[in-house]
């Protein structure tokens, strides 16, 4: 285990990944696997290492705006338009790739995701390597994302070279993916940078249909995060959408038929919750921030699933805001994803 507060291990991390290793980097999102995206067989070993599907593309980091010509071509005036206001920081774009990425980094497809990161650390590692790094999320596919090193430890360890431990990370969900090949411009993931956001500078952006459903098993995914069951704890999981009164009853019924549960709160919840807890040995309970705050939701959810996955429950609810507003969009869409759209509207 590395740390970005020690230069010499910023220098180590850039090192293993210069010669054709891999290194799990800090980001304000979550923690990345990153590796020479320009070298196939790295690239390769990324896929390898998380047990993830090889048709489902990979964003590749660059330092600035400048650099974007190493990844992409034809790049857009509006593409430094969002630059300007996002980068670095957790908005990543979909632009025609250049030749010099493999078509392994973009699942075959003829388009690549790219953005770049808001973490000295990986700004560093950038800077030290001298190359584009891809990298998807630190962890095994499907499971909830990694907002510590720890939990990449928990995922990786022995499959990866090394984890620079930048510690938790700020944002806590990916970032957002708007592809600039469409004409409106589309949203493929929601993140930390908002729809109402981009409104702002690219006007009226369609919000593609797999936000918020599954996609066919026939269908290219442009983005991650788009295809296959993401953000998902081993257990099944539910998410209950609804008023504080009828989801609190939906809960409490559902615990008391049924006690070897987690349920993944709003802080709010736990005077109803809390000596619900203390009655049973097998529920298990964990708020992951207030209902008001989108911010402390979106930090605090991939934590409290990985919590709720390892209390070994037999299945888990979650508690999921109503409102598609601003942030509150790519939390809800994190927790559809790990319920496989299993949704309770009350």
């Amino acid at each position: 285990m590395l740390k970005s507060d020690l230069p010499a291990d910023v220098a180590r991390a850039a090192s293993i990944i210069r010669q054709g290793g891999l290194v799990a980097l800090p980001t304000e999102t979550v923690y990345g696997l990153a590796g020479n995206a320009l070298d196939t067989s790295v690239v390769q070993r990324i896929y390898a290492a998380k047990g993830r599907p090889s048709d489902n593309p990979l964003i590749v980091h660059v330092r600035s705006f400048d650099d974007i010509g190493q990844v992409a071509q034809d790049v857009p005036d509006v593409a430094r338009a969002l630059a300007e206001g996002w980068w670095p920081g957790p908005l990543t774009v979909v632009l025609p790739k250049n030749p010099a990425i493999p078509g392994e980094v973009t699942g075959g497809g003829p388009t690549v995701a790219v953005r770049s990161p808001d973490h000295p650390a990986f700004q560093q590692v950038l800077d030290a390597a001298g190359v584009p790094l891809a990298a998807p999320s630190a962890n095994t596919a499907g499971k909830p994302s990694p907002t510590t090193a720890r939990h990449v430890w928990e995922d990786l360890r022995g499959k990866i070279d090394a984890v620079l431990d930048g510690g938790p990370c700020r944002v806590g969900v990916e970032s957002t993916v708007v592809s600039l090949v469409t004409d409106p411009p589309r949203l493929l993931r929601p993140g930390g940078v908002s729809l109402e956001e981009l409104w702002d500078v690219l006007g009226y952006v369609e919000v593609d249909p797999a936000v918020s459903g599954d996609m066919t098993s026939g269908e290219a995914p442009g983005s991650p995060g788009m295809k296959y069951r993401h953000y998902a704890p081993a257990a099944p999981v539910t998410a209950v959408t609804g008023t504080p009164v009828n989801a609190l009853r939906y809960l409490l019924d559902r615990v008391e038929n049924n006690p070897d549960v987690a349920v993944v709160c709003f802080d709010e919840d736990l005077g109803f919750l809390g000596p619900l807890r203390e009655e049973s040995d097998d529920l298990v309970v964990i708020p992951y921030g207030s209902q008001e705050d989108p911010d402390a939701l979106s930090h605090g959810l991939f934590e409290a699933l990985r919590t709720a996955d390892g209390s070994g429950a037999d299945y888990i609810l979650v508690r999921c805001p109503e409102s598609n507003d601003g942030l509150y969009r790519a939390v809800r869409n994190r927790i559809l994803k790990a319920a496989a759209f299993q949704e309770a509207v009350l």
